[in-house]
């Protein structure tokens, strides 16, 4: 039986490229993203009473992996990125069927212009297309003595992040700086390094599509040096 979905809604979100997105939702509070519902989707009568719930499960496509195929095993960077785990025992993108799920805070809803929806904790791309939209119901989803298999907690902010004098300059000409630096921090504290290379340290700079800047840093002596926010990409 073949099924078409239909894209509901497409998201806004900082990150422009999969290197260095929170690799499980809720991880980055300061992660925010908007999405946008497209018509025939973005009546306010469709989100009529979901601004009662701080939560919401969003639907959405693997949009960069559809072409990719499918494995019955996959490496996931908890496991160091050099163990493998049936496909579904974990949550790759490169699954049978290109559907992803994500839990996130719901801070907003706008129906001014259309419909948009302000999310909190984002692990999504930007452009990723949305195809169904669930309200979050702690006395269901919520359960306390589950087992969370080789993954039993989230990890830990365990890397102090300092910002050069460049650095802080360019923040400091943004208007939207200290949002962006939370952003930085929260994004970095959690090492977005590939994690079979997690614990490499020295002059390695490393960098991530955000916004409208490319983020460089290196990791010397156990913390974050973040070096600056190059303009353009």
């Amino acid at each position: 039986m073949k099924t078409t979905l239909e894209t509901i809604g497409i998201i806004h979100s900082p990150f422009k490229e999969k290197f260095g997105i929170p690799r499980q939702p809720g991880l980055v509070p300061e992660a925010v993203a908007t999405l946008e519902l497209l018509p025939p989707y973005d009546r306010p009568e469709a989100v009529a009473g979901l601004d009662g719930y701080s939560h919401v499960w969003i639907q959405f496509l693997f949009h960069r992996t559809m072409r990719e195929q499918w494995q019955p095993t996959v490496r996931p960077p908890r496991l160091g990125g050099n163990r493998r785990v049936g496909v579904f025992a974990s949550r790759s993108p490169f699954r049978p069927n290109p559907l992803g799920l994500s839990v996130m805070e719901l801070r907003g809803v706008h129906c001014d212009r259309g419909v948009e929806l302000e999310l909190g904790g984002v692990d999504l791309l930007d452009g990723t297309p949305v195809v169904d939209i669930k309200p979050y119901v702690p006395y269901v989803d919520s359960i306390p003595d589950a087992r969370g298999g080789f993954a039993p907690a989230a990890p830990e902010r365990r890397l102090p992040v300092r910002f050069t004098p460049q650095a802080e300059r360019q923040l400091r000409q943004r208007a939207d700086g200290e949002r962006v630096r939370e952003l930085i921090r929260g994004l970095l504290e959690i090492d977005p390094r590939p994690a079979y290379r997690g614990e490499e340290e020295g002059e390695r700079v490393f960098g991530m599509r955000l916004h409208d800047f490319d983020l460089r840093w290196r990791v010397m002596q156990g913390r974050v040096e973040v070096l600056e926010l190059a303009a353009g990409y």
